[in-house]
Parts: C-alpha cells; sequence; structure tokens
C-alpha cells in the first residue's frame, strides 16, 4: 500500500441551512485533530440558479468569517442536473469545481475528523468509500429479480465486470455479496475524473429504463447506487484501507447530534465539546438549535445518560423514539 501523499485536499458541502453549521464543525475538529494536515480544506457552496427555487449558498457573514480564521476556501459551484430536487447530488456536481489532478477525500459535512488524518495511509490510484453502511438499497420485490439481477443488470449497463466486484464469501443474493457503500466520504486521485463518471453513472442509472430497477426507490439512494460502480470502474474495492480508521479513530460520521450523544465514544464527545467551546465558534453555533442546546448547553448529556453504549438497541428507530419520549429530539 502506498504512503499516503504529503498534500491532499478535503472537500465538504456548505449550505444556508443546517450544513453551515455542521460544516464550522468540521473545520474545527479538522484543526483540532490533524493539526499536520496541510492540504486545503474546501466547502463547496451551491449557488443560486434555475435548480433551486431559493438561494442555497452560505450569506452569514458570522459563519463565513468564523470559516475564514479556520483557514477554508469556500468554493462555488453550479447545479447543472441536480439541486433542490436531489441535494445529495452536491456531493457528485462538487467535484467538477475542485482542481483538476489533486488527490481527495469527500466528507458528509456531518462528521466530525477525531484523530491524525495524516496517518490514514490512502493510496489515492485506488478510490474507496465509507463501508459503515447497512443493506438500504436496492429493496428488491416480491416478483422481481433479486440483488444478483439488479446489481449485475447495473454493471454490464456501464460495461464493467460484476464478477470480480462480489465478495464470494457472502451468500448469494445477500446484500453483502455485492459491492456497496455509504457516500459519506470517499476517495480518488482526481476529483474531475470521479465526479464526471459519478455523474454520468448517476445520470444515467435515474434516466435511462433499466427494466430491472423497476420498482426500486432512487431518492435518496441514488448516490449509493451508482457509487459503488464509480470505485469499480477505477479499481477500487472494499479493501483500500485498513478498517478502524475512518468511521473508527479518525473520523465519526455522526448524521444527526441527539444520536451522536447517544451512541458515540467519549472521545468523540470530547472533541465536540472541545472544538465548540472557543468563543469565535461557540457564538456562531448558538444561531442552530440543536448545537445550542445539545452542545454548548450541554443537554446532550442527558441523552447519553440514557444509553449503554455497550448494550445500544440494535434499531435506530428504538433510540430515536426513547430520545423522543423525554422530549430532546432535534434535527
Amino acid at each position: 500500500m502506498q504512503a499516503t501523499p504529503a498534500k491532499f485536499n478535503i472537500v465538504i458541502i456548505g449550505q444556508n441551512n443546517r450544513l453551515q453549521y455542521e460544516a464550522l464543525l468540521f473545520a474545527a475538529s479538522l484543526r483540532h485533530s490533524s493539526a499536520n494536515f496541510s492540504g486545503r480544506l474546501f466547502v463547496a457552496v451551491p449557488q443560486a440558479g434555475p435548480r433551486w427555487s431559493q438561494d442555497p449558498s452560505i450569506r452569514d457573514e458570522d459563519v463565513l468569517k468564523a470559516l475564514q480564521q479556520l483557514d477554508v476556501e469556500i468554493l462555488p459551484f453550479e447545479n447543472r442536473v441536480f439541486g433542490e430536487s436531489y441535494p445529495y447530488g452536491n456531493k457528485i456536481e462538487a467535484l467538477l469545481a475542485l482542481p483538476e489532478g489533486e488527490p481527495f477525500v469527500f466528507f458528509d459535512s456531518d462528521t466530525l475528523i477525531t484523530g491524525d488524518l495524516t496517518n490514514v495511509p490512502f493510496d489515492f490510484d485506488r478510490p474507496g468509500a465509507s463501508q459503515k453502511v447497512e443493506g438500504t438499497w436496492p429493496k428488491p420485490t416480491l416478483y422481481g429479480p433479486g440483488f444478483d439481477g439488479i446489481w449485475s443488470a447495473l454493471y454490464n449497463q456501464f460495461g464493467l465486470d460484476f464478477d470480480s466486484s462480489l465478495d464470494t464469501n457472502q451468500p448469494f443474493d445477500y446484500w453483502r455479496r455485492y459491492l456497496y457503500f455509504n457516500a459519506g466520504y470517499f476517495f480518488y486521485k482526481c476529483p474531475r475524473q470521479f465526479g464526471e463518471r459519478f455523474l454520468d453513472y448517476a445520470r444515467t442509472i435515474k434516466e435511462a429504463e433499466i427494466l430491472e430497477l423497476a420498482g426500486q426507490n432512487l431518492n435518496p439512494w441514488l448516490d449509493q447506487a451508482a457509487l459503488p460502480l464509480v470505485i469499480h470502474s477505477f479499481g477500487g474495492g472494499r479493501d483500500v484501507l485498513p478498517s478502524g480508521l475512518l468511521d473508527g479513530s479518525v473520523s465519526c460520521h455522526y448524521r444527526l447530534f441527539p444520536l451522536l450523544y447517544a451512541r458515540e465514544s467519549d472521545h468523540v464527545i470530547e472533541v465536540l465539546e472541545t472544538v465548540a467551546m472557543p468563543n469565535r465558534v461557540k457564538k456562531v453555533l448558538k444561531a442552530y438549535d440543536p448545537i445550542k442546546k445539545l452542545v454548548i448547553q450541554r443537554k446532550g448529556h442527558k441523552i447519553r445518560d440514557m444509553f449503554d453504549r455497550d448494550n445500544l438497541p440494535q434499531r435506530e428507530q428504538a433510540l430515536r423514539n426513547k430520545i423522543k419520549s423525554k422530549g430532546l429530539w432535534m434535527r
């Protein structure tokens, strides 16, 4: 496995909603936990246009100033294909605005960096993505093709070798047999190459009449249906990073603050509360209620006290229901 290049870029999405506050926390956690990171940190911001009914860009001067103080570069980009109808498409179209030929790692904005990112042995010639995933897509119908039929049709659509993508240690038609990722992070040596193919595959899956996809819901799963095909097409796969680093000791994709307090480690909580406390960050974050109440006012610890991290409910809905019963659910 190759050593991580001295420099690579990081990109997350920022927008005029909760994402701007998550982006600020991400940036603060990166500077706190990975002081050796010497690449560029981009917050990619969609711009007003026909794909949006309202301007999605970050216009809050306090947010922009706080991001600038953390050495963040705002990266405007245009939505030519997706937009308000499918905001997950931002992570696809933003790639086309990044510097060509420079290695990148994309993270979802609802992520904290909790360790030294420069210790992660990225091989940017072999792309990978998050394997913190459940079998969310596809959902085979009673009379339609199973996992094998659906995935093989997609690989055939793009002229890709299906058999070499399979984990043959897993049973036939069991979802883990088939290459599937969470799009919470992914990386490659060139964002333009990756982004153009990601966009092409996603558009084709959405618009082409692929018989095997009849009855399959692609909203919000379109990005996660296309991502394995893109990664496989560039020679990547499941095994490109050691386990336990990203989505482990180095990063935490928490998704929602109540869930973070319910299930994440003491170290994650410590990083979150440490990076949120400096006044230049805290005064901005207080504008977002879940952070103000759960993090800054420490009400998240009431959620934390409700659960045993070593014996959490298997279903996320059970977590949510218990938090809601105490009036502490916020998003």
